[in-house]
């Protein structure tokens, strides 16, 4: 036996081990999605977080990649080593970690969509799924002869889920988007950041995980409404109109009182204090949103003599001098460290908290308690710590631990399962490269 074959066999044993481990166990345990199936035919960002999120809850997600290429998010970094996996269109050796985390629990599958025999296949396997979620631009899968008529001609039932930057309709639409972009349009990077400087982007990627939790709120929503005789429909989730619905309160301050809203820092709007403050050694958040709150506050920092001083009175006068206010704050609790403060203000009854870094976050405690950080990705490779789901529910399990599917990893299975292929149309389906 050569070296090789000695490391995928011992490869083999460690998948086998594992799945016979805790992690198998869970994966026997139907979720509360048990029976939904879920083809994703989307890349990078907003459509496969919101089959992540589906698979998540036990539904049985399949992902359709480009053969060879595959999903492009597999080439993003950084990467862990791992020769024998294969990355896709990546040069790196490893298995990209952002792959990993938004792709975990899923069936991986390979055609060519451009290819004739391959959009026929992922119409004949959409005749097979509940829902399908799709993030091309608009047009591009009628082009392929897979928009959300022709292929519910076959299945009534299914819900047809579009994210998009821009949305199927209006001016913008045929738009290319990508997540700085929009938050740049909807307003928010100008609301991001502080005063007088250059407008921010958000830290996160927070105009494509919306538009993915605002799909799979409306794909849970079509499929309540299918169950009570609806039949199926299609989901159109632009992420412009995502982050609008997300603005809060700033379109309304706007109407009312006619000016646009600015960077405000950490500060809050109209609630004061209610912002990130220095300590000696680092900075600690604070939120005093009512008077009895302020006054809490106030004596527990010494600060006595502002609980009568009449610019601080009330919420609203402490907004109108909330300049003032947080320089009397900034020199109190720079005095002390943040871990020498937050006792004393949890004592009074002030809600606070420190502001964490990530590294600080995976160790957290109270977050590991929770299940919000777990290990995907080992299928005999190096473990990957992720977010886990924030989703709990009494009765059912939700399983963030499985690793995402290796490039075509499932694509016989699925063939041979769903759509009754033999191993020899398989082999021509291969050989033309539709696979």
């Amino acid at each position: 036996m050569s070296q090789i074959d000695a490391d995928e066999k011992t490869e083999a044993e460690e998948i086998a081990e594992t799945e016979k481990g805790e992690t198998g166990k869970r994966r026997d345990m139907e979720g509360p999605l048990h029976g939904i199936r879920v083809l994703d035919v989307s890349r990078v960002l907003a459509g496969p977080f919101a089959a992540m999120v589906l698979a998540d809850l036990g539904a049985e997600v399949i992902k359709v990649e480009m053969p060879e290429a595959g999903d492009e998010s597999r080439g993003f970094g950084p990467f862990l080593p791992h020769p024998r996996r294969f990355t896709g269109s990546s040069p790196h050796p490893g298995e990209s970690a952002y792959f990993i985390s938004i792709n975990r629990g899923k069936k991986g599958l390979t055609v060519n969509l451009s290819h004739p025999r391959g959009a026929s296949l992922v119409r004949r396997l959409a005749g097979r799924c509940d829902v399908l979620i799709e993030n091309f631009r608009p047009g591009t899968m009628a082009r392929f002869g897979l928009d959300a008529e022709t292929l519910r001609a076959d299945n009534p039932g299914l819900i047809y889920a579009s994210v998009s930057g821009f949305g199927q309709t209006g001016p913008y639409a045929k738009r290319p988007a990508y997540d700085v972009i929009i938050q740049g349009m909807s307003g928010v990077a100008s609301i991001t950041g502080n005063p007088g400087e250059p407008p921010v982007k958000v830290g996160n990627s927070i105009a494509d995980l919306s538009a993915s939790l605002f799909a799979v709120i409306g794909i849970l929503t079509a499929l309540y409404a299918r169950g009570r005789g609806g039949g199926g429909q299609s989901l159109d989730v632009a992420m412009l109109d995502c982050q609008i619905a997300l603005l809060e309160n700033a379109i309304a301050r706007y109407v009312v009182e006619g000016v646009p809203p600015g960077p405000l820092g950490s500060r809050h709007p109209t609630i004061t204090p209610f912002q990130f403050f220095e300590a000696s050694d680092g900075h600690l958040v604070v939120g005093a949103g009512n008077n009895g709150l302020f006054a809490k506050l106030c004596r527990a920092l010494g600060l006595d003599g502002l609980i009568d001083d009449p610019r601080f009175s009330s919420n609203a006068r402490r907004t109108e001098h909330c300049e003032a206010l947080a320089a009397f704050l900034n020199e109190r609790l720079r005095a002390r460290t943040v871990a020498e403060w937050l006792p004393l203000l949890e004592t009074a009854g002030v809600p606070c908290g420190p502001i964490h870094r990530i590294d600080q976050v995976v160790r957290d405690p109270h977050v590991n308690a929770r299940g919000m950080i777990v290990e995907a990705g080992h299928r005999g490779g190096e473990k990957l710590k992720v977010p886990g789901s924030p989703l709990k529910f009494s009765r059912e399990v939700v399983d963030a631990t499985q690793p995402p599917p290796r490039l075509g990893e499932h694509t016989e299975e699925i063939l041979k399962d769903l759509l009754g292929l033999t191993d020899e149309e398989i082999a021509e389906l291969r050989a033309e490269k539709v696979i």
